[in-house]
């Protein structure tokens, strides 16, 4: 049973308050979308927010932002203000996932095979 006044969920209103600073967003536009990949430059370092250096010892290797929201456990919401805050002070790396190669016009693909056909 939980004492009157103690009740700090991890998940709770007030604690996601707290975590960014009652912002609900960037303060600048910066462009995070779930599938952006976000790299540390380095470890954590002391003093530092102890949701901003969990981001920064998870990635090491590049992760996505919904990755990063799923292993903390946090909002994509709160996730994107922290890492925000971690883009502005230099401390963390982002960059757009790399594109999905198109596949070739079928017909290329049929032309190429005829012409093969032929040799």
């Amino acid at each position: 049973m939980k004492e009157p006044g103690n009740n700090w969920e991890d998940g709770s209103p007030e604690r996601l308050y707290v975590i960014t600073g009652g912002r609900s967003g960037p303060l600048v536009p910066s462009g995070l979308d779930l599938v952006t990949l976000i790299v540390a430059k380095s470890g954590p370092r002391p003093g530092m927010q102890p949701e901003h250096a969990s981001i920064m010892r998870l990635c090491q290797a590049p992760l996505s932002v919904a990755e990063i929201s799923a292993y903390l456990g946090l909002p994509v919401s709160v996730v994107t203000v922290l890492i925000d805050d971690l883009l502005t002070a230099g401390q963390v790396l982002s960059r757009a996932p790399v594109a999905r190669a198109q596949l070739p016009d079928l017909a290329l693909i049929e032309a190429v095979i005829d012409g093969l056909r032929k040799l």
